[in-house]
C-alpha cells in the first residue's frame, strides 16, 4: 500500500519531527471510503500541543522526496504557503497520486454513515453502485514504453461510505466572476442532485458573488424553484467580481450552520475557495468545499474543457458567418470578429477551424505584427488581390503589446484582478483603414464584437450535459468528505486539488499541432520570428523535460526547507 503524507513547511519540519519520535503521530486511513476507522491516538498529557498540520496524518522523514516526486511529475509551481495541504501518494513505477484534502486530515474520528444511492431504484441496476477507492485518472495519457506512471487525480463518483447524513446536510451553492452559458444548468443540477439523490432538503443559494455570504439573505433553494432555469443564459443567484473576505464568509458559514460549499467561477474564484477551505480547516469545522470552475475562455489548468466552452464556440459561428457575408458582399470587403480570450486563445482557434470561412486567426500565444515584410497588413493586401474580401478573428488578448506601443495608457485592473484590455477590435480597424488608404485602395471593414451575446445564452445540449456530470460529481465528491475542484481529465472527471487548477493557466500551445491545423486551413502566415518560435520550442523543451524527471535535481533542490542540496 502506498504511503501518504502531507508535506510541511519548513516552520513545522521540527514539529513534525517530533511527532515522529514521540510516537504521537496520527494514522489515517488509506482508503478514504472504507467503513472501517483506524482509531485515533489521544495526546499524552502533559505534551506540548502541536500545529493542526504535524497531527492531521502520519509524518515520516521522507515527506521531501514525496514533493521532489510530485515537483518531477508535474510542471506546477508549488507555493510554501500550500506545502502543509498537499497529499502526495506514491507507489510502483514511478506513480504519484496529487490528492486532494479530506476530513479525516484534521477530524480523524469523525463517523461515517452508509451511501442512500445503495438503496436508490434509479441506481438498482447499475453494475457497480460505487467508485472503487484506488481508481485515479492520470494526468497525461501519452506515453512511452518506458515512461513513468506519472502524476494521477482521485477518480470522481459516489463512495460506499460518506461523512454526512442527509437531514443534517445544510448545502450553499454561490456563483461568482464573468457570465458563461450553462451557470444555471449546474445549479439546477446540484439542487436536483442533492435532493433526488441524497435527499438534501436544506439547499440555499448565496445571491451576487462572494459578498453575498455577509451582505444579503441566503435563498432557500428547491427542484420546484429550479426547475426551467437551464433554459435561460446567465445565473438566477447573480453574480459579481472581488468581495472575497474569507474570514466574514468563514463567520457566516459556521454562524448558519453550512457543511458543504459549492463554489462556481473561475481560477480567481477558485483561488477564494481555497482560501475559504484552509481557514475552515484551522478552525477545525466539519465542512466540504467543492468548487466547479467556470471560464468561457477554456484557461483552467489540468482539466479537458470548462463548461460553456463548446456552446460559446458554436455561436460564435453566427458572429463569423455574419462577418463573411458582409465581407464577401462588397469589393475588398473586410469582416473582423472579435471573440473572448483574455489569455487564451481557445474560442478563436476552435471557432476559426470550425468556420472553414475565416482567413486569419490572432490570439494572444502567437505575436504578430503589422508593417514590413510578412506582416499582417501585407498578408491582407494580398488576400484581399487573391479573393476580393477576407474574414479576420482575433482573440481580445491579442496584440495587447502593440497597442499599448501607439496608444498609451495607465495599468487599470476589474475588482477580480484583471488587466483591463484595449480593444484590439477597434484599434486593428482603424490601422487596417489607414494602410488601405495609404495604397489608395477602396475598401470596406465591418467589426462585429459578440462578446456578451455569447456570455449571455443558455448552454447547448453538450454542455448541459457536462453541466450535469459536473454537478453531480461535485455532489458525490462533498457528500465523501472531499475538498476540491472537479473536472474532466482525459475524459473521466476527478477531483483535482486546488492548487493544481489555480497555479498556472491553459493556454493553446503554438508548437502544437492543433495550431499547425489552423495555419493549414486559414493559409496565414506564422507571423513568428524565428526568435519567437525558437523560445516557443524552448519553453515546451523545459517543459518536457521537467514531467520526465531530468531536471530533477534543479527542480527539488530550491524546495528543501532546511537547505539541503
Amino acid at each position: 500500500m502506498a504511503s501518504s503524507h502531507i508535506i510541511l513547511p519548513k516552520e513545522e519540519e521540527e514539529a513534525a519531527a517530533a511527532v515522529a519520535e514521540a510516537g504521537l503521530g496520527v494514522a489515517v486511513e488509506a482508503d478514504h471510503d472504507s467503513p472501517a476507522q483506524r482509531p485515533y491516538q489521544e495526546q499524552a498529557p502533559g505534551k506540548a500541543a502541536l500545529p493542526f498540520s504535524a497531527t492531521c496524518v502520519r509524518i515520516s522523514r521522507d515527506s521531501y522526496p514525496n514533493l521532489r516526486a510530485l515537483r518531477n511529475a508535474s510542471t506546477m509551481t508549488l507555493h510554501d504557503d500550500d506545502a502543509a495541504f498537499v497529499k502526495i501518494e506514491e507507489g510502483d513505477y514511478g506513480y504519484v497520486l496529487d490528492d486532494v484534502p479530506h476530513l479525516t486530515d484534521y477530524l480523524p474520528d469523525i463517523p461515517t454513515f452508509p451511501n442512500p444511492l445503495q438503496d436508490h431504484p434509479a441506481y438498482s441496476t447499475v453494475k457497480q453502485y460505487f467508485v472503487n477507492a484506488d481508481d485515479t485518472v492520470p494526468e497525461k495519457v501519452v506515453v512511452q514504453k518506458n515512461s513513468p506512471r506519472g502524476v494521477h487525480f482521485r477518480r470522481a463518483g459516489p463512495r460506499q461510505r460518506v461523512y454526512f447524513e442527509s437531514e443534517e446536510v445544510k448545502a450553499c451553492i454561490v456563483t461568482c466572476g464573468g457570465l458563461c452559458p450553462g451557470l444555471n444548468t449546474v445549479i439546477r443540477e446540484l439542487v436536483c442532485g442533492l435532493s433526488h439523490m441524497y435527499t438534501v432538503s436544506n439547499v440555499f443559494g448565496i445571491q451576487n458573488g462572494y459578498k453575498g455570504f455577509y451582505s444579503s439573505n441566503y435563498l432557500p433553494m428547491t427542484p420546484k424553484s429550479v426547475n426551467d432555469i437551464h433554459k435561460r443564459g446567465g445565473t438566477v443567484l447573480g453574480t459579481s467580481r472581488g468581495g472575497h473576505d474569507t474570514k466574514k464568509i468563514v463567520d457566516n458559514i459556521q454562524d448558519r450552520g453550512i457543511n458543504q460549499v459549492y463554489i462556481i467561477g473561475g481560477d480567481g474564484t477558485q483561488k477564494g475557495a481555497y482560501e475559504i477551505y484552509k481557514e475552515i480547516r484551522r478552525r477545525g469545522l466539519q465542512v466540504a468545499v467543492a468548487g466547479i470552475p467556470k471560464t468561457i475562455d477554456n484557461d483552467i489548468a489540468v482539466i479537458d474543457k470548462s463548461f460553456g466552452f463548446d456552446t460559446a464556440v458554436e455561436e460564435a459561428q453566427r458572429a463569423i458567418n455574419a462577418a463573411h457575408v458582409e465581407a464577401s458582399s462588397a469589393e475588398n470587403g473586410i469582416g473582423l470578429v472579435k471573440l473572448m480570450g483574455r489569455y487564451s486563445g481557445f474560442i478563436a482557434m476552435y471557432a476559426t477551424l470550425a468556420s472553414r470561412d475565416v482567413d486569419c486567426c490572432l490570439i494572444p500565444e502567437s505575436p504578430f505584427y503589422l508593417e514590413g515584410e510578412g506582416g499582417l497588413l501585407e498578408y491582407i493586401d494580398r488576400r484581399l488581390k487573391e479573393n476580393n474580401h477576407m474574414v479576420i478573428v482575433v482573440a481580445e488578448g491579442a496584440g495587447q503589446d502593440l497597442i499599448a506601443q501607439s496608444i498609451p495608457a495607465a495599468d487599470q485592473q476589474d475588482a477580480s484582478g484583471n488587466k483591463l484590455l484595449l480593444d484590439v477590435g477597434l484599434w486593428l480597424t482603424h490601422k487596417i483603414k489607414d494602410y488601405c488608404k495609404s495604397k489608395k485602395m477602396e475598401m470596406t471593414i465591418k467589426y462585429i464584437d459578440p462578446t456578451y451575446m455569447i456570455r449571455a445564452i443558455p448552454s447547448n445540449a453538450s454542455d448541459n450535459v457536462y453541466c450535469t456530470l459536473l454537478a453531480h460529481s461535485a455532489i458525490h465528491g462533498a457528500m465523501a468528505g472531499y475538498s476540491f475542484t472537479v473536472g474532466m481529465v482525459n475524459g473521466r472527471h476527478a477531483y483535482i486539488p486546488f492548487h493544481r487548477v489555480t497555479s498556472t493557466r491553459n493556454k493553446v500551445r503554438i508548437t502544437d499541432r492543433m495550431w499547425a491545423r489552423l495555419l493549414s486551413s486559414t493559409n496565414q502566415p506564422s507571423f513568428l520570428s524565428q526568435k519567437d518560435i525558437d523560445a516557443a520550442r524552448e519553453a515546451d523543451k523545459v517543459a518536457n523535460r521537467v514531467k520526465s524527471g531530468e531536471d530533477a535535481k534543479n527542480q527539488s533542490a530550491p524546495v528543501l526547507a532546511n537547505g539541503e542540496k
